[in-house]
This record gives C-alpha cells, sequence and structure tokens, in this order.
C-alpha cells in the first residue's frame, strides 16, 4: 500500500518541497483532500499513541513480536490469550498462555481497524465476555491490511454480513486516547491500553 512504502522510505526534503506548490494553489474554500483510508488509520492511530509494526509476510510478525517481548521483557512471561491459532502461532516464545487479567499482556486478533479514529474494533469472538478494563493493561492485536475501513459503522455491518449465523456481542473499540471523548458510546466502560499493532500486508 502506498502509505506503508513511504513510511519505510520517506521522501527527501526536495521531494517535499516540490510537493508545496500543489497544495498552495489549493484555496482556502475548497474541499479538504481526503486522505486514503490506510494513511488516515495510520495518522489517527499513532495519535491516539499506539505503536505501529508493518509486517510484509509471517517472518516479519514472528520477529516483530519477539522485538516486542524483548522491548519490554515479557519473555517467559504469562500471555492472556483466547484464541488457539494464535497461542499456536507464537507457541516458540515459551510463553505461559492463560486466561488471567494479571497477565503481562493479552493478546488478540481484531474485527476491523477504523480509519476515521485510529480505533481498533473488536467483540466477544476476541475478548469473549470481558470488559476491556478486565484484561491485561499491555495488547498485542494481530491484524492485516484487509481489515481497514473508514467508519464504524462499515465495521458494524460488516461484523454482521461475517457472522450470519449468530452475531457476536459485546462489540467495541480499542482506542489509546489518554481522556475519553464524551458521548462516544462505543469506548464506554473501556480503559487506557499500551497497545502495540501489528498489521500484516494481505492485499
Amino acid at each position: 500500500m502506498n502509505l506503508f512504502k513511504r513510511f519505510l522510505n520517506p521522501k527527501s526534503k526536495a521531494d517535499q518541497e516540490q510537493d508545496i506548490p500543489e497544495s498552495a494553489d489549493r484555496g482556502k474554500y475548497m474541499p479538504e483532500v481526503k486522505l486514503p483510508t490506510d494513511e488516515r488509520f495510520m495518522l489517527n492511530f499513532k495519535n491516539n499513541g499506539g505503536k505501529f509494526l508493518y509486517c510484509v509476510d509471517d517472518a516479519e510478525i514472528q520477529e516483530a513480536f519477539d522485538n516486542i517481548l524483548m522491548e519490554n521483557d515479557w519473555y517467559e512471561k504469562e500471555c492472556c490469550c483466547f484464541d488457539d491459532q494464535l497461542k499456536s502461532k507464537f507457541k516458540g516464545f515459551n510463553l505461559d498462555f492463560n486466561k488471567s487479567a494479571n497477565a503481562e499482556f493479552y493478546l488478540s486478533t481484531c474485527e476491523f481497524l477504523v480509519a476515521n479514529d485510529g480505533s481498533i474494533l473488536i467483540s466477544s469472538n476476541q475478548i469473549k465476555e470481558r470488559k476491556l478494563h478486565d484484561l491485561p493493561a499491555n495488547f498485542i492485536i494481530l491484524a492485516s491490511t484487509s481489515q481497514l475501513i473508514d467508519t464504524i459503522g462499515e465495521g458494524l455491518r460488516g461484523i454482521k454480513y461475517k457472522n450470519k449465523q449468530q452475531i457476536p456481542s459485546n462489540i467495541t473499540t480499542i482506542k489509546n486516547f489518554e481522556t475519553k471523548k464524551e458521548g462516544d458510546f462505543m469506548s464506554y466502560g473501556s480503559s487506557t491500553k499500551n497497545l502495540y499493532l501489528l498489521l500484516l500486508e494481505d492485499l
């Protein structure tokens, strides 16, 4: 995706200066240029305080996961995880997988990545019937670029489409805002998390 290429290979100063006249020519009453979904997500997610690791294949996912464990000294520690596939995927790291809220970190997938506010949409498919404050303070989320969407509404429709037999309960968003925004019902009962996102390119 274009954003990730730019993120990994930032433009030179000369290239950036060449971009200035194009934006300067736009009148102040012209509508704002809408950033692509991936770029909006990354900017908003980082503004929320999330840590973003872009990976092109499973080998990079394993390497990034290893680096997170090393950075936080989480080797041979407890990991709260409800997903048997993730337990199998990361079984080589000698972690004590359990369902304890007192574990060092929580490992999970997600439903969608919401670009408009940089949040991560999850449901009972990931967290069962737990509230976010009943899970460890540290999160490692594994997601793919195909899960990027624009709005929460789009995500809710996607959840409904993927789960035609039974719509999951406990749908909420993870946001790393220092303070909660008033009136944001999707984040009701949530708590600030130290969050790492391992994003796999699959498009």
